[in-house]
């Protein structure tokens, strides 16, 4: 507030004359006033409200200098501690656990992982889903902690890399086309047994097709032919006993006094390789019989 005062002369005595005094208010007054230290203290209520958010969030959130509480920024990347939840996709170079811990990468739908080109196209996909399990690329490749290969699989063969692969279901393994394997063995106190329901069960080897049971019988059993066959060498049937219990009995073309001697029996093999029963005589009778 300002006080200006103007002091006049008279005309006739020439003396000033004291005029009133008139007073100029300069600044804000009445409602002005009021309303501007309202806005004021408003102000700074907001500013008190939103310093004590920012430091309540920071403690939530564990901010710290490294990072954000479980979430650290290191050198080599992200730091990650305990279970974490992404609503959207997440992408990155590399994703692992820590070495005392295993990776767990749980969803309520399905865990999709996709690999993806320059250009954006995805060239290789796994999913997981609740009742399926797909993965998509040009090969699938499957290696132990050793950089062993394990399992491999393209568009032209699928190799188990494994040095013994085991089946456990109880209607075993089902191959529709022919296998290539050096030994094919059954589980201690198990049966094994290889079938055919309705085409040809066929073992081949360059050096030989070794059949064992070492507590057992070895049982073929076909509804048409069994065919032993060696290319260079014998078919040896090395027991303490061989027996054939349902051999065809041959038929003599005549009935000669060797005929009917004993009652007991020769094996006859004809050239085609056919086995039969022939009365047994005081010489052979196999060429008195009608068979081959």
């Amino acid at each position: 507030m300002v006080r200006e005062q103007y002091i006049t002369s008279t005309e006739e005595s020439g003396a000033p004359a004291a005029v009133l005094d008139y007073i100029y208010k300069i600044g804000i007054y009445g409602w002005r006033k009021r309303c501007l230290y309202l806005f004021v203290l408003l102000l700074i209520i907001i500013l008190i409200v939103n310093l004590g958010l920012t430091i309540w969030i920071m403690r939530v959130m564990w901010f710290n200098a490294e990072g954000m509480g479980y979430l650290q920024v290191t050198a080599d990347g992200v730091r990650l501690e305990g279970e974490s939840e992404f609503l959207f996709p997440i992408y990155a170079h590399e994703i692992d656990s820590r070495e005392d811990s295993a990776l767990l990468v749980h969803s309520t739908d399905n865990v999709t992982l996709n690999a993806r080109n320059a250009n954006g196209d995805v060239t290789g996909s796994v999913s997981v889903g609740p009742g399926h399990a797909q993965a998509f690329g040009q090969h699938l490749n499957v290696s132990s902690n050793t950089d062993k290969t394990v399992f491999y699989a393209d568009a032209k063969e699928a190799v188990v890399g494994t040095g013994k692969l085991r089946v456990t279901g109880d209607e075993g393994a089902l191959f529709e086309h022919s296998v290539e394997t050096p030994q094919v063995k059954a589980e201690p106190l198990k049966d094994l047994r290889l079938e055919s329901p309705t085409r040809s069960l066929s073992m081949e080897a360059p050096r030989g097709v070794h059949v064992k049971a070492s507590s057992g019988n070895v049982e073929a059993q076909a509804s048409l032919d069994v065919i032993l066959h060696s290319t260079e060498g014998l078919v040896v049937l090395d027991a303490e006993s061989v027996r054939l219990p349902n051999l065809f009995k041959g038929i003599a073309r005549t009935s000669g006094d060797s005929q009917g001697l004993y009652d007991m029996y020769e094996v006859c093999v004809c050239p085609s390789g056919k086995l039969f029963l022939s009365k047994a005589g005081v010489f052979s009778t196999c060429n008195e019989s009608q068979e081959c």
